[in-house]
């Protein structure tokens, strides 16, 4: 029974490796997709509008203050009620994690989907064609057409509106940047005044010309040299990865349909009429197999459907495939079988528990106790002991907070050399030193466990302790 299942697979293969080829556009063909309208044309409009955030983001406000805010000066990050500090570092450490495995578990399943839909290249550059085919023409034909042609004041005029428009959005793309990090509204009018700090107008140069230069002129190019990412998506792939595929054994021998011509037999569905090719925002022919520029984005799905809808043939000529289903291929994993697909899971799980965890345990002080160890004790004239302790409290609030420091968990211990109530300020940390003393009829020989309460006189619900050791001679 397997010998016809190998002799298919064979006769399979040996088509795709028929009209495979390697193609890597070098930057010698400027690509001017055509676009046209579909499912994943949809999709892409939808992922792109995920960078609405990046430009509206820094405006929201939340009691008052800018809502999410990166405040490297008072190094401190703001997200709506919390303030995460650098102590909180871990919970960064998660969320970065869990948006790398993210990104692998993506690709392992659907392939480059976020270079298509997603990434900030592709994105800016769609959206400067955009522009640059509504001015110069959505063809290579028409673009080439405009190129040539005389220089008049039409085309001065065009030229100039399209370069005048990307370098608005290169800036507003650095102007954005940097609201993340500071106040958005107060922002504009110090760009206008000229009075914005130098990191704004060094955000600002750095942003617009990368966005200029590699979304008005290198476009591809960037993907094919200059994205590490794009090299590590390939490794991410196997056989059960879905890829914008093209369906060779039902689509060879292609052939061109005339009008009016009666269907050929001995014809594959493809009437090589060259769309797929023509709307592809990176210029390859996924004809031809997986290529190096396929960022998986379906635009060439939506232009072969449109094609099969007007010759009357079926859809998913190019479709949404993995390698062992184009090459029959029976065992195909279900997705929550694949042992890779399992691993990130687990990691992604791990992660979010972790960041959900912080999020609702996040304390509003961090509160430490250093034990001072030269000496670790002083014998008073009384006979009593004594320890030296450094306290340290981060107030991690928004208002400045009073704070009276207490011992228990020892009987007889008492605190001295502080006075009774400490203001700590938003953000900042008040180091004290601490004297805690036990009646000699009281000390307990070698180490003795010591609780340091830190009570928030104006809000004692974010009162806090620490646990130490108080040192006595054996």
């Amino acid at each position: 029974m397997s010998q016809p299942q190998t002799s298919v697979n064979d006769d399979v293969s040996q088509i795709y490796e028929e009209v495979s080829d390697w193609h890597v556009n070098t930057g010698d063909q400027k690509v001017v997709a055509k676009r046209i309208k579909g499912r994943f044309r949809l999709r892409k409009w939808l992922g792109m509008s995920v960078w609405l955030i990046f430009f509206l983001g820094p405006y929201i406000r939340w009691n008052g203050h800018q809502a999410v805010l990166f405040d490297i000066p008072n190094r401190q990050f703001n997200f709506f009620q919390l303030t995460i500090y650098p102590q909180d570092i871990w919970m960064l450490s998660l969320t970065l994690l869990f948006f790398a495995i993210l990104l692998a578990a993506v690709t392992s399943v659907a392939g480059r989907v976020f270079c298509g839909y997603f990434c900030f290249q592709t994105v800016w550059t769609d959206i400067y064609t955009f522009i640059e085919t509504k001015l110069e023409g959505d063809s290579p034909q028409k673009a080439m057409k405009f190129k040539q042609a005389p220089w008049s004041l039409d085309k001065t005029a065009r030229v100039l509106t399209k370069h005048a428009l990307w370098i608005a959005i290169a800036l507003i793309t650095g102007i954005s940047f940097a609201a993340w990090f500071t106040d958005a509204y107060q922002l504009w009018p110090e760009i206008f005044t000229l009075q914005a700090p130098l990191p704004v107008w060094i955000s600002m140069a750095v942003f617009g010309v990368f966005t200029y230069v590699f979304a008005g002129f290198m476009r591809e190019q960037v993907c094919f040299w200059l994205c590490p990412y794009a090299r590590l998506q390939g490794v991410m792939y196997d056989q059960d990865t879905v890829l914008p595929a093209y369906d060779a054994e039902r689509g060879e021998p292609r052939g061109k349909l005339k009008k009016g011509q009666q269907e050929d037999e001995t014809k594959g569905s493809c009437i090589d009429c060259k769309v797929c090719v023509a709307v592809c925002p990176t210029g390859i022919d996924i004809r031809k197999g997986q290529q190096e520029g396929c960022i998986t984005c379906g635009l060439c799905i939506d232009a072969c459907d449109s094609i099969m809808d007007k010759t009357n043939q079926p859809r998913g000529l190019i479709r949404y495939a993995s390698y062992k289903e184009l090459h029959h291929d029976k065992n195909v994993l279900a997705m929550y079988k694949r042992p890779r697909v399992i691993i990130y899971s687990l990691i992604l799980l791990t992660a979010l528990s972790g960041i959900i965890y912080g999020f609702f345990t996040l304390s509003p002080t961090e509160f430490q106790v250093i034990h001072d160890r030269q000496p670790l004790y002083v014998r008073l004239s009384d006979g009593g002991i004594q320890n030296k302790y450094t306290l340290k409290l981060l107030n991690k609030t928004k208002q400045p907070i009073d704070v009276r420091y207490d011992v228990i968990g020892l009987d007889g211990a008492t605190i001295h050399g502080m006075s009774d109530k400490i203001t700590v300020q938003p953000g900042k940390v008040v180091p004290v030193t601490a004297l805690v003393r036990v009646p000699d009829d009281k000390v307990q020989k070698g180490l003795v466990p010591i609780e340091f309460k830190a009570v928030v006189l104006n809000n004692s619900a974010i009162s806090t302790s620490y646990e130490s050791m108080f040192m006595a001679p054996e």
